[in-house]
């Protein structure tokens, strides 16, 4: 067994924190990543890392072992999940997180051979929308994702869990609603569905208004800490929340900013994405990413600093066509250039139109080059309309 304690050892006994942001005692976990021979392995774990201190957990250990495929029963092979358990009784460990989707028999018979409370990289994923969702619209959507994914997972969970209102995986609706029976349950997702969709008409109406006015919808998109709520603020004069973790910005919000000469130009700020994001989860934030869908560009900020930014720019546009917004135009935005003494600039392609900007929207070095992109977009969007326009006039 392969394990290992995190890398700069401030999760380790003595020296570490021992509340979260929150204000609630850390949680201690082990962490289990098998390694089906993916060539994000060593990526997808660091992230697991990240996401489980972004959820509040002391980690205890990382646990690491190969394999070629998912045991059906166990996920991780019964010789290794006996040499887990014997770490989980030696060391008292409260919760065991597994960077992988488990189905409900192999979480019900891992639950059983380590007798602790063990969950996957979704339920930790949906724990951290739930300590993040500020908005009416945020809560109900991660509400109604932890119900339907729960809902198929209840048999593999320990029942006291409802009773733990602030262990990590158990936020949100809890055990406690699930108890309930089936009518019950449904009735609170067509509940959420329909509050949803109430919310879905009201942005439909905004969105209308927005376009008869003349104003470009611009969409800042990208991978998770990319610093897009940090070029948010940059650009709109904002205060929304930055912190230098996963998935610090989970609800949409929308600002104006005043591009000179050229009038206003909404901006909005998004969810991050990451690799492996689940499917439900996608789904759910449907309606939210329809501020992504129907934008007239998106700004898909990428971290110049990080060496894996190539994958991350492929998972971003692997999510946003899964929601259609593929075809959306796009401008590659390259931030934290100041960690890289990478100099400011624009490059445009074939046609001159700029494609990339490389800035640092934490110092604001390279955002004038940003801004004229947006007012060249704007600008383009014009000469279109108008085009249309003399095209309709003179049929």
């Amino acid at each position: 067994m392969q394990q290992q304690p995190p890398g700069d050892g401030k999760h380790l006994s003595g020296g570490c924190p021992t509340k979260s942001l929150t204000g609630h005692p850390l949680e201690a976990a082990v962490l289990v990543s098998i390694d089906f021979g993916e060539s994000d392995h060593s990526e997808s774990l660091e992230e697991l890392r990240l996401l489980a201190e972004t959820a509040g957990v002391r980690i205890l250990a990382i646990i690491e072992a190969k394999r070629q495929r998912p045991d059906a029963a166990l996920f991780a092979g019964s010789g290794k999940v006996q040499e887990i358990a014997e770490l989980v009784e030696r060391m008292e460990v409260p919760l065991v997180i597994f960077n992988h989707d488990l189905s409900p028999a192999q979480m019900r018979n891992l639950t059983a051979k380590l007798n602790t409370r063990v969950i996957d990289r979704t339920m930790l994923i949906l724990d951290i929308f739930a300590q993040r969702a500020q908005s009416h619209e945020g809560k109900f959507q991660v509400e109604l994702a932890q119900l339907k994914y729960l809902a198929t997972h209840l048999v593999g969970m320990n029942q006291d869990m409802g009773q733990q209102k602030h262990a990590v995986g158990a936020r949100g609706p809890g055990e406690t609603k699930l108890e309930l029976d089936r009518r019950k349950l449904d009735k609170r997702v067509h509940l959420l569905k329909d509050r949803l969709e109430k919310l879905k008409k009201q942005r439909v109406v905004q969105r209308r208004a927005r376009n008869r006015a003349d104003v470009l919808s611009v969409s800042i998109v990208g991978y998770t800490n990319a610093g897009k709520s940090t070029l948010f603020n940059r650009l709109t004069r904002a205060d929304v929340y930055v912190a230098d973790q996963l998935f610090a910005t989970l609800d949409t919000t929308s600002r104006r900013m005043f591009t000179e000469g050229l009038g206003e130009i909404v901006v909005s700020d998004t969810v991050g994405f990451i690799r492996h994001l689940p499917h439900s989860l996608v789904a759910a934030f449907r309606s939210t990413l329809e501020e992504t869908m129907q934008a007239d560009l998106l700004l898909h900020v990428v971290d110049a600093n990080n060496a894996n930014r190539d994958d991350q720019i492929a998972e971003v546009n692997k999510v946003l066509a899964e929601i259609s917004a593929a075809d959306i135009p796009q401008i590659l935005v390259f931030n934290k250039i100041d960690l890289q003494d990478i100099p400011p600039s624009v490059l445009r392609d074939e046609y001159g139109k700029i494609v990339r900007v490389f800035l640092s929207a934490k110092s604001g070095a390279g955002l004038d080059g940003l801004q004229l992109a947006l007012a060249e977009a704007k600008a383009a969007r014009q000469a279109s309309e108008a085009i249309e326009n003399q095209n309709r006039q003179a049929r």
